[in-house]
């Protein structure tokens, strides 16, 4: 009896750290080890390393989940190469990348636009290689993460064709996060936000939203609910939005804004008063958080519909 109690014990231990090592946080991006052989060995035969060209936030961002990805999903650790080999990954945009020049892709990269990528097999200086490229370091940044899902999906890659261009311009994610950190219509929790320790403290899960969301092509985020805090666009609050851009730029992730304007002032008409608070908060945006965007909510109860709040922020 004794003997049981003590294997039921430690089957209980055993399945306890099982639950405790997956609870769901990498979401898709798990990195582990091949288990099937036969294809681990074949992956570990085709790719020798990687190569990458470029020092951007992004690129650099590419380069520690190709680092990562390969490192886990091969079981072991594959160089940084200097020179090109056998196996290698090559890695950088049409600019950065002297050698694509001389591979005739100018009318895959012209198909590709702004942030598409190509991942092919070519031939360079007798060595047979692995292309990613695109024409932007973000589309760059799309093609590592492609690859890895090869990898993970035991796909082949020994003669790779790849050439894939995204059909909308603008990839959201439309948070509804209010400044006090309820979420409208929210049934998970509270905010992801914690505007109170921003900027000097810098979670860990932003970096990690930014990169699972750039694993799938997403290239924009808006921060705050539609029904918005005007609070959020004094320079105390757009500093900590600051912090947060800077974060999600390394993964080629724009940071959106709502603003109100549907309130009359005075006489002045609300399409004006749409339009000046557009181009006054736009140059304090600006200032604190560079490439960023807004998103204007306009109720129609002043003579004006959406149209004409379109038109008053676009002139």
């Amino acid at each position: 009896m004794k003997k049981i109690r003590i294997l039921v014990v430690i089957s209980f231990t055993s399945l306890s750290f099982t639950l405790k090592a997956e609870n769901g946080y990498d979401l898709w991006l798990r990195y582990y080890r091949i288990t099937d052989t036969k294809i681990l060995n074949n992956y570990r035969t085709l790719i020798s390393g990687f190569i990458v060209n470029g020092n951007s936030p992004v690129i650099q961002s590419a380069k520690q989940e190709i680092s990562n990805g390969l490192d886990g999903l091969l079981g072991r650790k594959l160089p940084d190469q200097k020179k090109i080999q056998d196996g290698s990954i090559l890695i950088g945009t049409s600019g950065s990348t002297p050698l694509l020049s001389s591979l005739n892709l100018k009318n895959e990269l012209k198909q590709i636009g702004k942030e598409g990528f190509i991942i092919i097999t070519k031939i360079i200086a007798a060595k047979k290689v692995i292309l990613i490229t695109g024409n932007s370091d973000a589309g760059v940044l799309y093609g590592v993460f492609h690859f890895l899902r090869l990898l993970q999906t035991h796909q082949p890659v020994d003669q790779l064709n790849i050439i894939s261009a995204p059909l909308i311009q603008l990839r959201l994610l439309n948070h509804w996060d209010n400044l006090d950190r309820s979420v409208e219509r929210g049934y998970a929790g509270n905010s992801i936000w914690n505007w109170h320790t921003l900027p000097g403290y810098i979670d860990q899960r932003y970096k990690d939203y930014a990169r699972a969301n750039a694993s799938i092509g997403i290239n924009g985020t808006v921060l705050t609910n539609v029904n918005a805090n005007a609070t959020v666009l004094t320079r105390p609050y757009l500093e900590k939005v600051a912090a947060l851009a800077t974060v999600f730029r390394a993964y080629g992730i724009k940071v959106f804004l709502t603003a109100r304007f549907s309130a009359p002032a005075g006489p002045m008409d609300p399409t004006d008063r749409f339009k000046a608070l557009s181009a006054a908060m736009a140059e304090r945006r600006a200032q604190v958080t560079p490439g960023s965007g807004t998103r204007g909510t306009y109720t129609p109860t002043y003579g004006h519909g959406i149209v004409d709040a379109a038109a008053a922020v676009s002139s």
